[in-house]
Protein backbone atom coordinates (compact mmCIF):
# COMPACT_ATOMS: atom_id res chain seq x y z
CA UNK A 1 0.00 0.00 0.00
CA UNK A 2 2.59 2.54 1.12
CA UNK A 3 4.76 1.68 -2.22
CA UNK A 4 1.44 2.28 -4.52
CA UNK A 5 0.77 6.19 -2.30
CA UNK A 6 4.80 6.60 -3.08
CA UNK A 7 4.40 5.79 -7.04
CA UNK A 8 1.12 7.97 -6.96
CA UNK A 9 2.75 11.20 -5.07
CA UNK A 10 6.05 10.49 -7.22
CA UNK A 11 3.53 10.39 -10.31
CA UNK A 12 1.88 13.72 -9.20
CA UNK A 13 5.06 15.48 -8.77
CA UNK A 14 6.19 14.85 -12.09
CA UNK A 15 2.66 15.92 -13.58
CA UNK A 16 3.21 19.34 -12.01
CA UNK A 17 6.77 19.64 -12.94
CA UNK A 18 6.68 18.92 -16.63
CA UNK A 19 2.71 20.14 -17.00
CA UNK A 20 3.03 23.62 -17.34
CA UNK A 21 1.92 26.02 -19.63
CA UNK A 22 2.67 29.06 -21.38
CA UNK A 23 -0.43 31.26 -21.70
CA UNK A 24 -0.59 33.87 -24.54
CA UNK A 25 -3.03 36.94 -23.21
CA UNK A 26 -4.60 39.10 -25.64
CA UNK A 27 -3.55 42.91 -26.01
CA UNK A 28 -4.77 46.03 -27.20
CA UNK A 29 -1.30 47.07 -29.50
CA UNK A 30 0.17 43.84 -30.80
CA UNK A 31 -0.85 43.36 -35.15
CA UNK A 32 -2.10 39.83 -35.49
CA UNK A 33 1.06 39.30 -37.77
CA UNK A 34 3.68 40.41 -34.91
CA UNK A 35 2.25 37.80 -32.83
CA UNK A 36 2.09 35.03 -35.33
CA UNK A 37 5.72 35.81 -36.51
CA UNK A 38 6.58 35.39 -32.63
CA UNK A 39 4.44 32.00 -32.14
CA UNK A 40 6.48 30.87 -34.97
CA UNK A 41 9.75 31.72 -34.11
CA UNK A 42 9.45 31.09 -30.39
CA UNK A 43 6.64 28.90 -30.18
CA UNK A 44 7.81 26.81 -33.02
CA UNK A 45 4.10 27.01 -34.49
CA UNK A 46 3.13 26.42 -37.59
CA UNK A 47 1.66 29.10 -39.53
CA UNK A 48 -1.59 27.14 -39.12
CA UNK A 49 -1.23 26.55 -35.49
CA UNK A 50 0.02 30.40 -35.15
CA UNK A 51 -2.77 31.69 -36.66
CA UNK A 52 -5.49 29.49 -34.95
CA UNK A 53 -3.61 30.97 -31.42
CA UNK A 54 -4.02 34.86 -32.41
CA UNK A 55 -7.33 34.44 -33.30
CA UNK A 56 -8.22 32.17 -29.98
CA UNK A 57 -6.59 35.35 -28.10
CA UNK A 58 -8.34 38.07 -29.72
CA UNK A 59 -11.53 36.43 -29.30
CA UNK A 60 -11.10 34.53 -25.84
CA UNK A 61 -8.91 36.90 -24.21
CA UNK A 62 -6.10 33.98 -23.74
CA UNK A 63 -4.95 30.82 -25.36
CA UNK A 64 -2.53 27.87 -24.15
CA UNK A 65 0.40 28.16 -26.47
CA UNK A 66 3.37 25.88 -24.97
CA UNK A 67 3.20 22.53 -22.41
CA UNK A 68 6.42 21.99 -21.08
CA UNK A 69 8.50 21.90 -17.87
CA UNK A 70 8.82 25.46 -16.82
CA UNK A 71 12.17 24.91 -16.68
CA UNK A 72 11.73 24.38 -20.72
CA UNK A 73 8.88 27.48 -20.81
CA UNK A 74 10.80 30.21 -18.67
CA UNK A 75 13.28 31.28 -21.72
CA UNK A 76 10.27 31.61 -23.84
CA UNK A 77 8.32 33.13 -22.25
CA UNK A 78 10.91 35.86 -20.92
CA UNK A 79 11.24 36.02 -24.80
CA UNK A 80 7.84 36.76 -25.47
CA UNK A 81 8.03 39.70 -22.96
CA UNK A 82 11.07 41.25 -24.41
CA UNK A 83 9.31 41.65 -27.33
CA UNK A 84 6.30 43.19 -25.82
CA UNK A 85 3.77 40.28 -25.72
CA UNK A 86 1.82 39.37 -22.36
CA UNK A 87 2.61 35.96 -21.57
CA UNK A 88 2.19 33.86 -17.86
CA UNK A 89 3.38 30.54 -16.80
CA UNK A 90 0.73 28.42 -15.21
Amino acid sequence: MADTLTKKKTKEELDKLYKSTLILWNDDFNTFDFVIECLMKYCKHTIEQAEQCSLIVHYKGKCDVKSGSEKELLPIKNILIDCGLSVTIE
